[in-house]
């Protein structure tokens, strides 16, 4: 298949090129900064000569976006949806104007959609947004972002093309820059305790489950909107960070308060609903399809990150 991630030069990007490539597909990188054999270049806003690599590709998965992984200021906020939105509607535009449209298009969407909670866990029919428990009220800004970004994709015009959009939890994979890596070097200096008590949930995935996710998506016709990529297993955050301390021998884990918390994000100009929002989501509609995970539980999928990534450092 000749597959097109716009937006696939960030890490999941790449967990994307490798596993496609590895499989024998041809797969082109839609980037504002092309540098390697199979990028080019669009600003993920307008239409250009990119669109001609849509024209005639089995798959378009559009991973385009601004890190979330900053300060929520209101230029950055509005960077974050600006970018889903426009590039969601843009994509939509050269879909529907190919002669020859991809069979099927895989939007990346987040798990962050769903409300802020400590009960059950929300499959795709869980509920959408929500400040319960206090949470503060910019983190409804997220939700908007989410909700207008799956709005885009499904309003586009795109006869012929079934379109998903993938609600992603963490994809977990030992590259160097993504969340394990971060996670990965709290815990090994033993300053992976508990957050602000540790019960807000963790929703995660392996980045093998998401790859086979990816192609299990592509391949069945029968599913298409909304669908959830998460691992059946959230866990509470003192558990989460306990369970990966333990996979790297790490037996202390100091903890963090609120206000700690707040610091660390601010020396790492990152923001603290990262940290805090509670994310208990699982996979319902894949599950239905018959999608079975690899790494359906956290201890598993943490031991075989640490092992890789010591592998990639020996």
């Amino acid at each position: 298949m000749k597959i097109v991630i716009p937006g696939g030069s960030g890490q999941v990007g790449a967990i994307l090129r490798r596993a496609f490539s590895a499989a024998g597909h041809s797969v082109v990188i839609l980037t504002r900064t092309p540098r390697l054999p199979g990028e080019v270049a669009w600003d993920g806003r307008t239409l250009g000569a990119w669109a001609e690599e849509i024209d005639g590709c089995d798959v378009v998965v559009n991973l385009a976006g601004r890190s979330v992984s900053c300060r929520y200021t209101p230029e950055n906020l509005r960077e974050m949806m600006d970018s889903r939105v426009l590039s969601a509607r843009v994509v939509g535009q050269a879909i529907g104007a190919a002669a020859r449209p991809p069979r099927v298009w895989l939007q990346a969407s987040t798990a962050t959609i769903y409300a802020h909670t400590y009960g059950p866990a929300n499959d795709e029919r869980g509920v959408i947004g929500g400040t319960e428990d206090g949470v503060p009220d910019y983190w409804g800004y997220s939700v908007e972002i989410a909700r207008n970004w799956e709005r885009e994709q499904a309003e586009a015009s795109t006869p012929g093309t079934r379109k998903v959009a993938m609600r992603s939890a963490m994809v977990m994979s030992p590259d160097r820059g993504g969340v394990f890596d971060y996670l990965a070097w709290m815990a090994r200096l033993g300053l992976g305790g508990p957050v602000a008590g540790g019960r807000q949930y963790v929703s995660w995935i392996h980045d093998r489950d998401f790859v086979r996710a990816v192609e299990f998506l592509t391949a069945d016709e029968d599913l298409e909107g909304a669908v959830n990529l998460a691992a059946p297993g959230p866990l509470p955050q003192r558990e989460f960070m306990r369970t990966l301390r333990r996979a790297w021998g790490m037996p202390l884990g100091l903890p963090a308060t609120r206000g700690m918390a707040a610091i660390g994000a601010l020396v790492l100009r990152s923001d603290t609903e990262l940290l805090l929002k509670s994310r208990r989501v699982v996979s319902g509609r894949l599950a239905e399809a018959g999608f079975g995970f690899d790494f359906p539980g956290w201890d598993g999928a943490a031991r075989d990150l640490v092992a890789r990534r010591r592998s990639q450092a020996a």
